[in-house]
């Protein structure tokens, strides 16, 4: 049975998703006015038609958020070795809170566009640490699966927000479908505050005193510093301020980070992965952003939102997990993970180039259905070894890298390119069929990697890193233990 904690991870990363897929929809995202030879007028609709943005400035909106994501993962992720990760979870959540709730009060282009790079400061401290305490707890047998059921709610999230914002977007105003997000979002940013502090695997408890002294700090001479009694008080006093403030300021910290990151990019396997999963994004960012749109032009939808909604909720939830149960069936390792991405991406990629090649809107929607269902398949495989091909210490780093990577060479330049790209050319079809293509090179890339040496370090640096003492506080969360940790089980 799963526990509590897993399901309020899944329910903030579904509201996550659920913010993109609002401000793509057509009811939110809305439309230019039209004029015609006549003279005849009408007015725009949503955020385009209210701010009158070209298809360029519509694409940098949904990028913008990119900006925080990119600054703000890889200290969220550094931090989390000093500070206990719900804590910092907490903090992004309400940065995210108060952002979203910008977003409705914006006045124009660019305080729209702040905004959303401030929404991209709160989802970073989520994004770098829910994966790997999920990973730490999920049965062995099925952590694939898991992490599956977790990754299902982006394809689901961006779905209903389709959904949502078409409905919100139609019968009320864009701006209410912000506010009401942050409404939702609230409660859990307070419950990253009030949570009992949980530890990572390979992590120090982040009271202890390992949490609070760098790696370089001699702990006996800190200890002989406090107990020697023949020291005046106010001598004691400033050589204690004197070691707090070093702490502050420790560059020990910069150096560690400096560290950490050269160990991941010269990880083949790790880059290797990260590289298709750009490409893949960059496909399925566009798809996400500009899908409900180009369906209403190509195939003259007049629900292209609902449709979109619906087909991504049932192809994301279905495909997400069957990709990773058939992982956890082939026995998840990191060769049977390339595998199934690269089989699973290749096949997607011809069903869904065939989909924008008909002229039926039926035939589409059976094709890119089947496309759907097969990309979808990645998620759980894909972070699977981001999570395993490093060790337990570099998890929250793995994944903070390998997001902001995804976004910033995947959708972040994806959305304003096809936007740019369609404005050329004028025509939606063209434009799919040549996003759509991109995903071949993703397949063969991941094909690749299914030949590199690679090592499962999960279980790495368990006897090096963390002390016994440590251990007693690393118990999976996900179990049934005693009464401290009865918040979550």
């Amino acid at each position: 049975m799963l526990c509590r904690l897993l399901v309020i991870f899944c329910v903030i990363n579904m509201l996550n998703y659920v913010d993109r897929g609002t401000i793509a929809s057509n009811g939110v995202n809305g439309s230019l006015g039209t004029c015609t030879s006549s003279g005849t007028c009408t007015s725009g609709s949503g955020i385009q038609g209210e701010f009158n943005l070209n298809n360029f400035e519509d694409g940098v909106l949904s990028s913008a958020f990119m900006v925080g994501l990119l600054v703000a993962s890889p200290i969220f992720a550094s931090l989390s070795k000093s500070v206990n990760p719900f804590r910092l979870i907490g903090v992004g959540l309400s940065v995210w809170t108060l952002a979203t709730a910008g977003c409705g009060f914006s006045f124009n282009f660019w305080s729209i566009t702040i905004c959303r790079m401030l929404v991209g400061v709160g989802e970073a401290s989520f994004i770098s640490l829910a994966a790997p305490f999920i990973d730490d707890n999920a049965p062995i047998a099925q952590k694939t699966a898991w992490l599956a059921i977790f990754y299902m709610c982006i394809p689901t999230g961006y779905a209903l927000g389709y959904v949502y914002g078409g409905l919100v977007g139609t019968y009320l105003n864009w701006r209410f479908a912000f506010w009401v997000e942050a409404i939702l979002m609230l409660p859990f940013a307070v419950l990253g505050f009030v949570m009992k502090p949980l530890n990572l695997k390979g992590f120090a408890p982040a009271e202890s005193k390992q949490a609070l002294i760098s790696e370089e700090t001699d702990v006996q001479e800190v200890q002989d510093a406090l107990n020697d009694s023949a020291k005046p008080t106010k001598e004691k006093f400033s050589h204690m301020f004197s070691k707090m403030k070093c702490t502050c300021i420790d560059l020990n910290q910069f150096s560690r980070f400096i560290k950490d990151m050269k160990a991941l990019l010269v990880d083949k396997v790790y880059v290797v992965n990260v590289l298709g999963y750009c490409a893949y994004n960059f496909v399925l960012g566009a798809y996400s952003y500009w899908g409900p749109k180009a369906g209403y032009k190509i195939y003259n939808m007049s629900d292209a939102d609902l449709i979109f909604g619906g087909i991504t909720i049932v192809c994301g939830i279905l495909g997400t997990l069957a990709g990773g149960y058939v992982l956890d069936l082939m026995k998840s390792t990191i060769p049977n993970a390339f595998k199934l991405l690269s089989v699973t991406t290749f096949f997607g990629a011809i069903f869904c180039f065939t989909a924008f090649c008909f002229q039926n809107m039926y035939a589409f929607l059976a094709f890119f259905s089947v496309g759907e269902l097969l990309v979808f398949a990645i998620q759980g495989p894909v972070n699977y070894i981001c999570l395993h091909c490093v060790n337990p210490s570099l998890r929250p780093l793995s994944m903070a890298i390998s997001t902001v990577s995804i976004h910033i060479f995947g959708d972040v330049p994806s959305s304003p390119l096809v936007g740019v790209l369609q404005d050329a050319i004028n025509n939606w079809r063209e434009t799919s069929l040549i996003l759509t293509s991109i995903l071949f090179p993703a397949a063969g890339i991941w094909f690749t990697g299914i030949f590199l040496h690679s090592v499962d370090r999960f279980n790495e640096d368990s006897e090096g890193q963390v002390t016994e003492v440590d251990r007693s506080n690393a118990t999976p969360l996900l179990e049934p233990r005693v009464a401290e940790t009865s918040l979550f089980c």
